[in-house]
C-alpha cells in the first residue's frame, strides 16, 4: 500500500492506494485547504498562520497514515516550498513529525502532473496539452503518449493572483468589472510569453487538472439549461460567466450554481487565470482531468518500488 502527499500552495492532499499488477485502487483521499502560499507574493515567507495550518494538516495526515499498513510514502512540496524564505524551517518542522519532503522544481512538478493526467486517458500517441493551475504556479506540458515534448512552469496561480489583484475586491460593479478585466489581461500577458513556443508542438486535445479547473468546470456545467456532468470548460461559456461571478462577489446572499462555498474566494483569480491562458494560447475548449499530480506521484512511486530506487530519482531520470 502506497501513500502520496502533495503539499501545494493552496491545498495539501493525501492519496492512499493499493497497487497490484500494474494498476491501483484508491483506498482514501484527504484534502485540506491550507493556503500555505497566502501572502507569499508580498512577504516572501510563509506566514505564521499558514505555517500553523500546514503543521496541523500534517498531524491529521499522520493520524490517517497510522490506520493503514503503508509500505512506501512519498511527500512532495511545490511552489510555496520552492520560493518561501522560511521554507527550510517548515521542512525541518515537518521532518520532526516524520515527513521527509522532496521539494521539486517546476518542470519536475509538470512531469508529475502530466503522468497523472495521462494515467486516466487512453494509452495512445494523441498529442495533448495539459495545464495545471495551482496556488502559486501553473504547469504546462505538451506530450504524446508517455513522452513530454515540452514543459513549462509559470509564476502564476490562484492564490498569488488573488493576493495581487483581489485581496480587497471592489464593491461596485464598474470597479469590479474593470479589476477582472485587468487581471485577465495581466494573466494573458504571462501566458503570451510561451504561447508561440507551445504552438510549435501542435496538440489535438487539452486537459486541465486540479482545483481551479474543477471549480470552473463545475460552474460552467451549471450555467446552461439543465444540469450536465462537469467535464470541461469552453472559453465562450467561461467569459459569459462574468456577470454571475460579479454578482456572487457583490451579493453575499447569491449562490453561484456549481460553486462550493469553500472555493468562493478563489473564483475571481481562478476565472482570470484560466481566461487569460485560454485567450493567450487560443484554446477554445478544454477537458477537466480528475487525475493530477498525486496520481503522477503514484506512477513514479510504483516504478521506483519495482527498481529499488527512490521515486525522486525515478522522476529525475525521466
Amino acid at each position: 500500500m502506497y501513500a502520496c502527499i502533495d503539499l501545494g500552495s493552496n491545498s495539501f492532499h493525501l492519496l492512499i492506494a493499493r497497487w497490484h499488477e500494474g494498476s491501483y485502487d484508491i483506498v482514501e483521499r484527504f484534502s485540506e485547504k491550507v493556503q500555505l502560499g497566502e501572502g507569499l507574493a508580498e512577504s516572501g515567507v510563509i506566514s505564521e498562520r499558514a505555517f500553523a495550518r500546514g503543521m496541523a494538516c500534517l498531524d491529521t495526515f499522520r493520524q490517517a497514515l497510522a490506520r493503514y499498513p503503508i509500505e512506501r510514502c512519498w511527500a512532495v512540496g511545490t511552489n510555496a516550498l520552492r520560493t518561501a524564505g522560511n521554507a527550510d524551517l517548515f521542512l525541518h518542522k515537518a521532518s520532526e513529525k516524520g515527513f521527509l519532503i522532496d521539494v521539486v522544481p517546476g518542470l519536475q512538478e509538470a512531469a508529475l502532473v502530466y503522468a497523472g493526467v495521462i494515467s486516466a486517458l487512453p494509452d495512445d500517441e494523441t498529442p495533448r496539452l495539459v495545464i495545471d493551475i495551482g496556488g502559486g504556479s501553473t504547469e504546462l506540458v505538451v506530450g504524446s503518449g508517455q513522452r513530454c515534448l515540452q514543459s513549462h512552469s509559470m509564476a502564476i496561480g490562484c492564490i498569488s493572483w488573488r493576493d495581487i489583484w483581489f485581496r480587497d475586491p471592489p464593491r461596485t460593479e464598474p470597479a469590479l468589472s474593470q479589476a477582472m478585466d485587468n487581471a485577465v489581461t495581466a494573466a494573458a500577458e504571462v501566458f503570451s510569453g510561451i504561447a508561440g513556443k507551445l504552438a510549435e508542438t501542435p496538440w489535438r486535445e487539452v486537459y486541465a487538472s486540479s482545483g481551479t479547473a474543477k471549480m470552473l468546470s463545475s460552474v460552467c456545467a451549471q450555467s446552461g439549461p439543465g444540469k450536465r456532468q462537469a467535464t470541461g470548460v469552453k472559453l465562450e461559456t467561461l467569459q459569459s460567466l462574468k456577470p454571475a461571478i460579479m454578482r456572487s462577489v457583490l451579493e453575499p446572499g447569491f449562490s453561484l450554481p456549481g460553486l462550493k462555498n469553500g472555493r468562493r474566494e478563489l473564483i475571481l483569480p481562478g476565472w482570470a487565470v484560466l481566461n487569460g491562458f485560454m485567450t493567450a494560447c487560443q484554446v477554445t475548449d478544454l477537458n477537466f482531468s480528475p487525475s493530477a499530480l498525486r496520481e503522477g506521484m503514484l506512477h513514479y512511486l510504483a516504478q521506483a518500488s519495482a527498481t529499488g530506487e527512490s521515486p525522486l530519482h525515478a522522476l529525475q531520470a525521466h
